[in-house]
């Protein structure tokens, strides 16, 4: 639940507020960029006691049996601020990752998939295609980009230390290899959900937008009789 309303938060909120800022005049790449950064920023910093406590319960050494004993065991040993540890590693790994997929898949739209033509008899099943390859592509491009932080990030929770004492531990353990470290699961992770996510939002748009066409058609016939 916690991804569940994060993700639909980030995304309606950069969508709708790209229209804003464009209707405002802003530039595009701004009005891109903008929305998801500071949306992100905001859903990471009030989901982080969730994902806190995920984690620890995810742990296989932890003994807690659910989300709120997790939150309670967090509390009860580093205080209402052991909650939010982790949050700049966590900022730093969602921000980028949003922007990173909202930006390629307006990328990928405006300048690298050929325009769908509304006269083609396969329209609806073009739109479909060329969401999925736009979605792939930005799922796949965020994952990439913060595997990094997700490794820092979980590093800060398994051993509670600092930004950056934990990336001097993982650097004097693995060296620069802990950058690409868990890289395949994550791609399967995070890409998987952020692309599924843009797919089934743009179908759904797709799906109400003709709901509304045959509804004004229904309606511009019974005027017409």
């Amino acid at each position: 639940m916690g991804m569940s309303w994060a993700r639909a938060a980030i995304f309606y909120g950069s969508d709708r507020g790209k229209e804003i800022l464009t209707d405002m005049g802003v530039s595009n790449t701004t009005a891109t960029v903008l929305p998801p950064l500071v949306v992100s920023t905001l859903v990471q910093c009030c989901n982080m006691p969730l994902v806190r406590g995920t984690i620890l319960l995810q742990n296989p050494e932890s003994n807690v049996p659910n989300i709120r004993e997790s939150l309670r065991q967090i509390y009860n040993s580093n205080g209402i601020g052991g909650l939010w540890h982790g949050t700049s590693a966590g900022i730093l790994k969602t921000v980028p990752k949003y922007c990173t997929a909202i930006f390629v898949k307006d990328y990928m739209e405006l300048h690298v998939l050929s325009p769908v033509d509304p006269q083609s008899p396969t329209v609806d099943r073009d739109k479909l295609v060329h969401s999925a390859i736009k979605s792939s592509a930005a799922g796949v491009a965020g994952a990439a980009l913060t595997n990094p932080l997700d490794v820092i990030r979980n590093e800060m929770f398994k051993t509670n230390l600092g930004l950056f004492d934990a990336i001097r531990h993982l650097h004097s353990e693995l060296g620069y290899s802990f950058l690409i470290r868990g890289m395949a699961k994550n791609l399967v992770a995070v890409s998987i959900p952020v692309a599924s996510t843009i797919f089934f939002t743009d179908a759904f748009i797709q799906y109400s937008d003709e709901s509304r066409r045959r509804k004004r058609g229904g309606c511009d016939e019974d005027d017409r009789r």
